[in-house]
């Protein structure tokens, strides 16, 4: 077995999902959890197949997030993967509704940081083991930083 990271590309002002999942209707589905969700969500979705044609299968309302997504895919190279690229809407807003999705296996991670993903490779194919998400602790917040984290919520709306 060999292991290595693949560093995924975040475009700007975007969010990204890493999941795991199982079957080829999971593209359509993963497209219908966010657009009934949140509307006026921009996305990409890339699903990788693990068997039959073993294709990336593309779905999306933003040509640019679904080519990023696609490129992701190919870079991961790892069956069963899904990568869903976001622009006007946050994880969080649609995560659950990802997560109910029949198909659905695992979330490795929902993130606008830096992501690098710990890959498997074996002669059978290539997994996901995990994924760097961001950077280390810097510390523990002080009081002002306490202050600067409510402000940020109540600003993007998530508390009065």
């Amino acid at each position: 077995m060999e292991l290595k990271t693949i560093r995924l590309n975040i475009p700007d002002n975007s969010n990204l999902i890493l999941g795991q999942t199982h079957f080829i209707k999971t593209a359509e589905d993963l497209y219908e959890a966010i657009a009934g969700t949140v509307p006026n969500a921009k996305f990409g979705i890339a699903f990788s197949e693990a068997s039959g044609p073993c294709l990336i299968r593309c779905e999306g309302n933003d040509e640019d997030l679904i080519a990023a997504a696609r490129d992701n895919s190919l870079a991961l190279g790892c069956g069963h993967s899904f990568v869903i690229l976001l622009r006007e809407v946050f994880p969080i807003n649609v995560l659950n509704a990802i997560k109910m999705v029949q198909e659905v296996c695992t979330i490795f991670c929902a993130t606008a940081n830096p992501v690098e993903v710990v890959v498997a490779s074996t002669d059978l194919g290539q997994g996901i083991m995990g994924v760097i998400d961001g950077y280390p602790p810097q510390g523990v917040e002080s009081e002002e930083d306490v202050a600067e984290r409510r402000l940020m919520l109540r600003k993007f709306g998530y508390k009065l």
